[in-house]
């Protein structure tokens, strides 16, 4: 290995050339370097499991869908101002905490028995059983929704237009259009069924009320309350699409999304080179120190 010149090794500042001498005297070790980057990353590019991702966009389903439906339903319309329901109400926050919600995945997994496809490692499809008798080391219906959260499922709002976007990534380009278009489907029904259920308490705990006053003003107060709240029920039986809109259904991607083999082999090499190069000129400081500390206290300036 090439020294660097005598007269570059004397305490002095670190210049260009004195980089670009260490880097020359060097230069077999970063091309080897360099090249076993770019080696590695096309094999890893070439064998990396392929991903493929589909995705559905959506519009939150808030008064100005429910409008469409207040106008059909003629007279009963004005219920809506009389009744003082809010049309205002975004439910954007509360479908997307569902949609990611530890119960809708959870169920999710577990009707579609996707814990052997999500942990297909461990799982041996011969005997239809996990590889391992240790129940701690087999996955549970926890580990699955960490996995789904963490590697398969992402949701994207933009605050600008409103749109939300669920996107799912998976090995096979079917199944993520799948699981992608059902994930939208069991969240619009959670939060439908969520709503018909709370609306139809209501409206039976206040048809009781409504029988057991006696007062005329209580009962025309509970008479606007069981107007708003039948109005809800209405609205929550005709719109299948309760909490989002699907403006795009999720459709088989043709391409893969990982690995994206130029930019991979690209990366690493660029990567590799500028690695080697600042490895090289780091230790011909550390070695120009080190020389200049084992001067002799003569040579030191006074």
């Amino acid at each position: 290995m090439k020294q660097p010149p005598a007269q570059l090794v004397a305490g002095q500042p670190l210049t260009l050339v004195d980089a670009m001498g260490a880097v020359w005297a060097d230069k077999w070790l970063i091309v080897a370097v360099t090249l076993l980057c770019a080696i590695a990353s096309t094999l890893y590019a070439f064998l990396a499991t392929e991903w493929y991702r589909a995705d559905v966009v959506l519009k939150p389903a808030d008064a100005k869908q429910t409008q469409g439906i207040l106008s059909q339903l003629g007279s009963l319309g004005g219920l809506a101002s009389l009744a003082g329901l809010n049309l205002n109400d975004n439910r954007t926050s509360e479908s997307i905490a569902t949609l990611k919600s530890r119960e809708l995945l959870g169920a999710f997994i577990q009707d579609q028995n996707l814990l052997p496809v999500l942990f297909a490692r461990k799982w041996d499809a011969a005997a239809k059983r996990w590889k391992s008798d240790d129940p701690k080391k087999q996955p549970d219906v926890r580990d699955g929704i960490r996995y789904f959260n963490e590697n398969v499922l992402t949701v994207e709002e933009d605050k600008k237009n409103g749109l939300v976007k669920v996107i799912v990534d998976w090995k096979d380009p079917e199944t993520a259009a799948r699981w992608a278009n059902m994930l939208v489907d069991r969240v619009n029904a959670s939060m439908r069924d969520r709503a018909l259920a709370l609306s139809e308490y209501n409206v039976a705990y206040l048809k009781q009320e409504l029988t057991q006053s006696t007062v005329v003003a209580m009962q025309q107060s509970i008479g606007r309350v069981l107007e708003s709240e039948l109005q809800k029920l209405l609205l929550s039986k005709a719109d299948k699409e309760y909490a989002f809109k699907i403006l795009d259904h999720g459709q088989p991607p043709r391409l893969r999304y990982w690995p994206k083999r130029a930019l991979v082999v690209a990366s690493a090499t660029i990567l590799g080179l500028l690695g080697a190069g600042f490895f090289v000129i780091y230790r011909y400081v550390l070695r120009r120190e080190r020389m200049r500390l084992l001067r002799s206290p003569s040579d030191s300036p006074v």
